[in-house]
């Protein structure tokens, strides 16, 4: 069964920001996630419920609800020392 996406006014602001070639990266690695929230780079967040997954330099931070199969992206951002 897939996963609903839904994606924070923020993340969606910092999405549309990205340069074209992350932006295509990253709508790959969210239609992925749709299929497995698991699937590629994706580590548990300490200290929080989220998870983060890598793709490239850029970071998709979401949480999970599990039991209504969503996906809920918080933040997309670029890797950096603030990152997290």
């Amino acid at each position: 069964m897939k996963w609903g996406l839904v994606v924070a006014s923020r993340a969606k602001r910092e999405f549309r920001r990205l340069p074209g070639e992350a932006r295509d990266a990253i709508d790959a690695a969210l239609s992925e996630m749709c299929d497995n929230p698991f699937s590629g780079d994706v580590k548990s967040l300490g200290g929080s419920d989220g998870f983060r997954r890598r793709v490239r330099d850029w970071r998709i931070l979401y949480k999970l609800d599990e039991e209504k199969k969503i996906i809920v992206v918080t933040r997309v951002k670029r890797r950096g020392s603030n990152t997290y």
